[in-house]
């Protein structure tokens, strides 16, 4: 244990029981990173089950100097939840309750380790709907998905987390609780302090409860499933299908390295000779559903598909989904390293993102796959890599270098919905102007003015 910290771990040992403050090295070993590459071993770890437990131990932190990173379920993919200066690793796990579902005020009020996808069961069983669908949303926890604002393919139609969070209760940096918004849909009293906190990863506050806006459950799904022969005919289908005025709930698109990992890992021969594919969703009410995907898929047929697969209601859409779902298991099959980066760029800048990932791929002479949510623009880009091979790692960095200055000149941005952590840190100053930064740590200075959340990340 870190001698300068060892007075605020006994004072925490006074305040929380033995069950609730572990420093045994398996423990600090399974908090010490996510799903990123870095990790640092915390000197502790806290499972308060309270806020009034969270109180207690920032009060003490912050008069102690102790950094403190908050940690919701470990499915992070920058690094956000690696306790880099050491100290307390705050996890959130045991605070898990779903403290009230009202479907009368379309209401729903969790604590921050309530399980992303626990939730939308439970309200869909009352029919009704919280949207914000992140990859992994069997495991990732409601604390996490606020703070990193997470997105999905659902954000296309439904928007990401930040639309769905009407009210949280946050324990600033010195233990001072503090409650934003309400359970109402709308409300202007006052800055929006909620917004504040969503995305922040970690380090302007502790995320203790959360109100939620919930929908009307779509009670009709329908899919289709499309192959093409190229790229640019798969970018070409989803700007007529956007120019026709139809909005899908999802639209996700794959392309041809990505699809032939598929194609290996699943045996399917239906994704021979496809170059690009995409998923194309509609919800709604039922007959409304059906009525418009003749209109869709005559759309589509301009652009001259491989094949095309249709699927009617939810068990037979979810099978053409779970092509989606094996898509980082593919890469990861092909035993390369994957570097998932999150970018954006304008939809108009789809055909121009794929042309320039070409290039990137040729220049530096990696792998590049891309996948993910054509919709808004938001693919994944992955760089493919063999880290066994001598000078990998550099010429990692200096495709990452212009994959970031690449996705700017387009008008995109550096991340879509991993954050930055750990992981972006290094383009932070090239994403954000001079003035931009200023403000952000000003806005730090004043919360957190000795430091303590999530120190060593991007501020």
């Amino acid at each position: 244990m870190n001698k300068s910290f060892s007075g605020a771990i006994t004072q925490l040992r006074r305040v929380l029981s033995p069950a609730d403050l572990d420093t045994s090295e398996k423990t600090r070993v399974a908090h010490s990173g996510d799903k990123w590459f870095a990790s640092h071993m915390p000197d502790a770890v806290a499972f308060p089950r309270t806020v009034e437990a969270v109180s207690k131990i920032l009060a003490i932190a912050n008069r102690r100097g102790l950094p403190v990173t908050a940690r919701g379920a470990g499915f992070g993919y920058v690094g956000s939840a690696v306790p880099e200066k050491g100290g307390l690793a705050l996890s959130l796990i045991k605070m898990n309750r779903i403290l009230e579902i009202n479907p009368d005020d379309f209401v729903a009020i969790v604590q921050p380790g309530v399980i992303t996808a626990d939730l939308q069961n439970k309200v869909e069983k009352l029919g009704r709907y919280y949207p914000p669908d992140p990859a992994s949303r069997a495991d990732c926890s409601i604390g996490g998905n606020i703070a990193t604002n997470a997105g999905g393919p659902r954000c296309l139609k439904y928007g990401v987390t930040r639309e769905y969070v009407l009210g949280l209760q946050v324990v600033l940096a010195d233990g001072t609780v503090v409650r934003t918004g309400g359970r109402t849909h709308k409300n202007k009293t006052g800055f929006d302090l909620t917004k504040l906190f969503i995305g922040s990863e970690g380090m302007l506050g502790i995320i203790t409860e959360a109100t939620l806006k919930l929908l009307p459950l779509p009670p009709y799904r329908a899919c289709l499933g499309v192959g093409f022969g190229s790229m640019k005919q798969a970018t070409g289908a989803i700007r007529d299908l956007f120019s026709a005025g139809i909005l899908p709930s999802a639209l996700e698109l794959a392309d041809e390295f990505t699809l032939a990992a598929a194609r290996k890992r699943t045996g399917s021969r239906l994704l021979e000779g496809c170059r690009a594919h995409f998923i194309v969703e509609l919800d709604g009410q039922e007959k409304s559903v059906r009525a418009e995907l003749p209109s869709l898929q005559k759309i589509i047929s301009k652009s001259r598909p491989v094949f095309v697969t249709r699927a009617l209601g939810s068990q037979e859409s979810e099978k053409i989904w779970q092509l989606r779902r094996e898509f980082s298991y593919s890469l990861r099959d092909t035993g390369l390293t994957k570097l998932n980066e999150d970018i954006v760029v304008p939809r108009s800048k789809l055909e121009a993102l794929f042309a320039f990932t070409a290039k990137l791929q040729k220049k530096h002479g990696l792998q590049v796959a891309c996948f993910g949510h054509a919709g808004d623009g938001n693919i994944h880009v992955n760089l493919m890599v063999d880290m066994n091979v001598p000078g990998t790692s550099e010429r990692c960095e200096e495709a990452l270098d212009d994959l970031f200055n690449g996705i700017l000149d387009l008008g995109g941005a550096i991340t879509g919905e991993h954050g930055i952590g750990l992981a972006k840190k290094r383009w932070w100053p090239l994403a954000v102007s001079k003035e931009g930064r200023q403000l952000h740590a000003l806005v730090k200075n004043a919360l957190d003015p000795m430091g303590i959340l999530n120190p060593g990340k991007f501020l």
